[in-house]
């Protein structure tokens, strides 16, 4: 299929929105974005982070109520249900997996072994939506970072035979030289998702991922609070799965292979290499988890704007943000219970968006094209409900023309810069950089490439069903700071908030940073529901096939 209305207007060049840019926001956009005030995102902020929501853990009464509260917000500002069957809520199942970890997890050679803490040591969970997950005397194997790119001639595998292995993962992806994977910019390859994948076509029967804080992005105390308690996934189908996921610190990591007469050091930088092979290490391990399997449910929560065109409403500009958070989680360690509020990860996204919303329909004329506003849910599992979305979307994907998703804002206060999480992939980017000078800002990259952000949100579920997607992240030039002062905020409130009870939202916040960004947002949703060529993805980028094949959908 050809864009809907590519027979009257070509699609625009970078020339073209440099011709436009003086003029890029008409006075009523300017007058529509005006409604996007403080007051509203406080206002919603505080009640979806409030104790009473007990941390909106998927499939809880938290959930339902923060879903509840969405969508009579959607309905009280004019939206009208988005949902495939008409509704407000597109449910999905979620299978429930509450593993019991064994106290120490051993580690043998011969009549050695070295004893591993759960949750100082290592944390695991089902790879298996089943009662019992178990591995038998496995012998451990190092496979580096556990990487196959054909783009970049690297195969960490070379055809090994794996099947029934423990495999022991780098975290990340190499970075020391920039002309490989992107240097410092993690990318797909460094997730943990992808390695436990790769172990599962493979035939393991498990996957250890070596933490540290550089190349995780986060400290130890997040994979404890992550990865312990209920796991949720999607019922599972035919697709391979090891039976134990898990993670080690570094510490523990350089004791087991210490055990296989191996050094740490040693392992990774010869994982560096291009000519690297697996490397069997002597020494096994055996582990049975139990684990309490539920099927419960969660739900999308969507709301449509229609578009004015009778024929562009049929595509669609859809906002994101995930409404859940981790819930209630126990203390292994043997203190209380605590609430998991997530004010900025992601009340604040969900508010914004919602903010946005009523932005919309404060314009006098709806924009052509259809706009959606979703907020997903069970992000903080693995991009749950996005992906559910992006498998059964309200309109075929190849008319979805893009997604703007909002996972957390900038609290710090108004910055001279625009962050874009995967900068260049996009010709979104004009739409971005025209705007942002509209409001006297100038746009540069994430100031945090190896955190692999643009893999991380929501809006890679849509990229691989092929929709070209915007993701802000904070600025880091806060106007009336030192250089290098949002950084440093980020950092320590990354070190001492991100997945911790502590992410509530305090009058400390400055949000007149997170107004500009979300204008930002607005306005950009009007422009690509307004502007008649489709946003597409940047030649040879690698989302670019799947556009591809999602518009070659709507031929047949």
């Amino acid at each position: 299929m050809r864009l809907l209305l590519a027979a009257t207007v070509a699609t625009l060049t970078v020339a073209g929105l440099a011709a436009l840019r003086p003029a890029v926001l008409t006075d009523e956009e300017k007058s529509a974005a005006a409604t996007i005030q403080e007051y509203r995102l406080r206002a919603d902020i505080r009640f979806l982070a409030n104790d009473l929501l007990e941390g909106r853990g998927p499939a809880t009464r938290g959930d339902r109520l923060a879903r509840l509260y969405v969508a009579s917000r959607f309905e009280a500002i004019g939206l009208e249900p988005g949902a495939p069957d008409g509704t407000w809520f597109q449910d999905f199942d979620l299978i429930s997996v509450d593993t019991r970890c064994p106290p120490v997890l051993q580690i043998k050679r011969g009549t050695e072994r070295v004893d591993l803490d759960y949750y100082g040591d290592y944390i695991a969970t089902s790879g298996v939506q089943s009662p019992v997950a178990r591995i038998d005397d496995a012998e451990i194997v190092f496979v580096g970072y556990g990487i196959v790119a054909p783009e970049y001639q690297w195969d960490d595998f070379k055809d090994t035979d794996l099947q029934g292995k423990v495999l022991l993962f780098l975290n990340n992806d190499p970075e020391d030289d920039p002309k490989l994977f992107e240097g410092n910019r993690r990318l797909y390859y460094g997730r943990w998702d992808y390695k436990y994948e790769m172990a599962a076509r493979r035939g393991a029967a498990g996957a250890i991922i070596i933490h540290t804080t550089p190349s995780a992005g986060y400290a130890w105390a997040v994979v404890q609070n992550s990865w312990t308690g209920e796991q949720f996934g999607l019922p599972a189908g035919a697709e391979p799965r090891v039976q134990v996921q898990a993670w080690v610190t570094e510490e523990a990591a350089r004791r087991l292979v210490h055990l296989g007469g191996q050094r740490l050091e040693d392992l990774v930088a010869v994982a560096r290499r291009r000519d690297f092979s697996p490397i069997p290490l002597g020494v096994t391990t055996s582990v049975v988890l139990e684990n309490a399997i539920e099927r419960r449910q969660s739900a999308n929560v969507i709301g449509r704007l229609p578009g004015a065109d009778p024929v562009a409403s049929r595509e669609a500009v859809i906002y994101t943000a995930h409404h859940d958070h981790l819930g209630i989680k126990a203390d292994p360690e043997g203190g209380p219970p605590a609430i998991y509020s997530g004010a900025l990860d992601n009340a604040s996204g969900v508010a914004t968006m919602l903010a946005i919303a009523e932005a919309f329909v404060a314009l006098p004329q709806r924009p052509e094209r259809s706009i959606l506003f979703a907020a997903v849910g069970a992000e903080e599992q693995g991009l749950l409900g996005s992906k559910y979305l992006a498998r059964k979307p309200p309109v075929p994907a190849g008319r979805l023309a893009a997604n703007i998703n909002i996972d957390g804002v900038n609290i710090w206060g108004r910055t001279r810069d625009v962050a874009v999480v995967g900068l260049g992939k996009s010709t979104l980017d004009e739409w971005v950089r025209a705007i942002a000078e509209a409001q006297g800002r100038t746009v540069r990259a994430e100031a945090f490439p190896d955190k692999g952000s643009y893999y991380r949100s929501d809006h890679f579920s849509l990229a691989r069903v092929g929709v070209p997607g915007v993701y802000l992240d904070a600025g880091t030039e806060v106007i009336g700071k030192p250089a290098g002062w949002a950084r440093q905020q980020q950092e320590a409130w990354e070190k001492a908030h991100y997945h911790r009870p502590s992410d509530d939202l305090t009058p400390e916040w400055d949000l007149s940073g997170a107004i500009e960004d979300a204008r930002l947002l607005f306005s950009l949703g009007v422009k690509v529901a307004n502007t008649p060529s489709l946003p597409e993805w940047r030649s040879g980028d690698e989302f670019e096939p799947a556009r591809k094949k999602a518009l070659a959908a709507l031929e047949r």
